[in-house]
């Protein structure tokens, strides 16, 4: 029997006894305990600032005898500020809460549904193309507040229509909101590098910033999200109907399908009013209806939906006033107009995830072998075939990559290169290019292969070395070391890069070991390092080079820019070393993708073997991103494209993989470098944006599994 993580809405499921009865003088001490806490952290916050006014001067303002400046102050930045952090930890906090019980899945929340990006999109297209800028005059902040909402709405049907409504299990719908987070985090991505002078600021506020200039976009903003948490606490006696099933609900008179939308649709309009307010804030959605439900297990008739709500949106005020007072107690009170506050809450809501991954005890139905689709070309003389034609599509890929750019070059010119009889302007244009060619066909060589292990390892189809976030620790170590040290070496950088990918990894494997490696908690769990480990990297750019984004935005977007020979040199080593280690457990992967049984029977150590082939794939990611930044999906689409070519055997996989890979990073590096010259796409945000495609249609294709 499958059994997955607890029912997220607290409440008694299909056949079950009905919650006990509310006791409530203990619903008072807990609301009355919350309430406190905010009041005292609200004090607290107002005390915090980049100015001189302190503690008492703004006592002095409460007994009336505080000066003009101190009020200025308060009410100018302070006030709108705390305020702020109010409005959205309540929004998000309720919206968080609404999503869960609607999707009947704890890891429901404005973030793994990809509301949040999908507000973010939409704010960012807006200031690209003048129609309306978050914050800017009534009528402008109610035109960003529109375009939010319908960009979450989008990306929320897509994930809860992939993800069955989520009540396939908790992986499916994590996958599939991650997702589509990637798609359009690569589209904000692109327009932010495009539209640099009309986006500028909205790097850091797409982190969650709480900074605010005067009172007009909270007081605009504040009916809306009255009405958003009106309208669920409204909805609360139907939501509790709701949690006993479709069915039972249905006989009691409950319109399922229309208390669904209205759910979804309130609460995406308060996480698109928080998006518009303060940018996407990171994790409170998920974090604050986590805790919130861990206190009304303990309480008798708290998980009911019209006590859970308020006690979710005060968990999400205190969430977000604490970590707000944390970075400015820390770092001093400029910090907290530099470092958003949403990279602090997303820090916290990744530890969340992975706490209620651990609580995964066996998989869930999505789980299957990513062998379950393969192709017909199972023959010796059709691998062949297959193997040639991409040996030809490889080779035409690096003509192409060295002819086209933002200078053509002629295939003449390129052999007169190769004899050394070229201009010296040609020269150049062929030295500097030919680097940025070979890296892309060996980094997603690299990637491919380390995404065919990982597959076979975790058994889903839908894992790849970024998602189970061996990407994301490299990018720190890399992003920390040319942060701090931006002259070092290729290899310290290679090894830098290597460490925290090994790291990681070490640390999303033992996490995800509990009496056995589950592969659905070891991809929940490293999705959460993943976020998390973004957050960071965002920190360290934010924090420490704030003047640079540019150069932050091409690098978490996978580029080959400025790359040189000695740059990509780790990248072959590490094919060439770690590729016949993988090789050789051929047998093993097989085996590894069938269940746990099968290897022990036929005497395989099925630990270390895993072990051996997460790490050598976390070794081949580390070095591709160490070249060329983060580059996503290859490791999903190159292996399930192989598959369906020459099958499920990995002797054939591997080869085929590389090559295709290598294809496929090549093709987007050369188009990125072409289509919009002088100016440059980087090559991460084009697979990305093949990739996602593909994805969605693996999740359509196995929705109902």
């Amino acid at each position: 029997m499958t059994r997955t993580l607890p029912p997220a809405t607290g409440a008694s499921t299909a056949g079950a006894p009905a919650s006990p009865p509310t006791r409530p003088i203990r619903v008072t001490g807990v609301y009355l305990v919350a309430g406190t806490a905010v009041l005292l952290l609200a004090a607290v916050h107002l005390t915090q600032g980049t100015s001189t006014v302190d503690v008492g001067d703004l006592l002095r303002l409460l007994i009336g005898a505080g000066d003009q400046h101190a009020g200025d102050v308060l009410v100018a930045s302070r006030l709108p500020r705390m305020l702020a952090a109010v409005l959205v930890g309540i929004a998000l906090g309720v919206a968080g809460a609404a999503l869960q019980s609607i999707a009947r899945n704890p890891l429901a929340s404005p973030d793994t549904l990809a509301v949040n990006a999908g507000a973010h999109l939409a704010v960012v297209l807006s200031a690209a193309f003048g129609l309306a800028v978050a914050g800017t005059g009534f009528l402008g902040g109610l035109a960003a507040l529109g375009t939010a909402f319908l960009g979450g709405l989008v990306a929320a049907g897509l994930v809860l229509l992939l993800s069955a409504g989520g009540a396939t299990g908790p992986t499916r719908l994590i996958l599939a909101g991650t997702a589509i987070m990637l798609a359009l985090q690569s589209l904000t991505f692109l327009f932010l590098l495009l539209y640099e002078e009309e986006t500028h600021g909205l790097f850091a506020w797409g982190n969650g910033s709480l900074v605010q200039t005067d009172l007009s976009a909270v007081l605009r903003l504040a009916p809306v999200i009255a009405l958003g948490i009106l309208g669920c606490w409204l909805l609360g006696h139907r939501l509790d109907i709701l949690a006993l099933g479709d069915d039972p609900a249905a006989v009691t008179g409950v319109p399922v399908a229309r208390t669904r939308l209205t759910a979804v649709l309130l609460a995406v309009l308060l996480a698109a009013a928080a998006v518009t307010l303060v940018g996407p804030l990171g994790f409170v959605g998920l974090s604050a209806p986590a805790i919130a439900r861990l206190v009304a297990t303990r309480v008798p008739g708290l998980a009911r939906h019209r006590l859970l709500f308020p006690l979710a949106g005060l968990t999400g005020v205190l969430i977000v006033l604490a970590a707000d007072i944390a970075v400015r107690a820390a770092l001093g009170g400029q910090a907290g107009v530099d470092i958003p506050t949403g990279v602090v809450t997303t820090i916290l809501g990744a530890v969340v995830l992975v706490w209620l991954a651990r609580r995964l005890r066996d998989s869930g139905p999505t789980r299957q072998p990513p062998t379950g689709h393969v192709g017909a070309l199972r023959s010796t003389r059709g691998h062949l075939a297959v193997l040639a034609g991409c040996v030809v599509l490889v080779g035409a890929a690096l003509i192409a990559g060295m002819l086209l750019g933002d200078t053509m070059v002629l295939t003449g010119d390129l052999a007169n290169w190769l004899a050394d009889r070229t201009g010296t302007a040609l020269t150049f244009v062929l030295d500097q290019r030919y680097p940025r060619v070979l890296g892309a066909l060996l980094a997603g060589a690299a990637l491919a292969v380390a995404g065919s292990t990982v597959q076979a390892v975790c058994r889903n189809p839908l894992a790849e070395p970024g998602i189970i976030g061996i990407t994301a620790g490299a990018g720190v170590g890399a992003v920390a070391l040319i942060t701090f040290l931006p002259g070092v070496g290729t290899w310290t950088m290679t090894g830098v890069a290597g460490t925290a990918a090994l790291i990681t990894f070490a640390v999303v494997y033992g996490l995800s070991w509990r009496g056995g490696l589950n592969s659905d908690r070891l991809v929940l769990i490293g999705i959460g390092t993943w976020m998390g480990a973004n957050a960071v990297t965002t920190f360290l750019i934010v924090a420490f080079d704030p003047w640079n984004t540019a150069k932050a935005l091409t690098w978490l977007s996978g580029s080959t820019y400025g790359r040189t020979a000695e740059q990509i040199l780790p990248v072959a080593l590490a094919l060439l070393v770690l590729t016949p280690v993988i090789v050789a457990a051929r047998r093993e992967l097989d085996l590894l993708t069938l269940d746990d049984d099968t290897p022990r029977i036929l005497g395989v150590r099925l630990e270390p073997a895993r072990l051996v082939a997460l790490t050598a794939a976390a070794l081949l990611t580390a070095t591709a991103v160490s070249a060329v930044g983060v580059i996503g999906f290859v490791g999903l689409v190159a292996p399930h494209l192989t598959r369906a070519l020459v099958g499920a055997r990995h002797t054939r996989i591997l080869p085929v993989a590389a090559l295709l890979g290598a294809l496929l990073v090549s093709a987007a590096d050369t188009v990125g470098r072409t289509v919009i010259a002088p100016a440059q796409i980087p090559a991460g945000l084009l697979t990305a944006l093949i990739g996602t495609p593909y994805f969605i249609w693996l999740l359509w294709r196995t929705r109902l599994r």
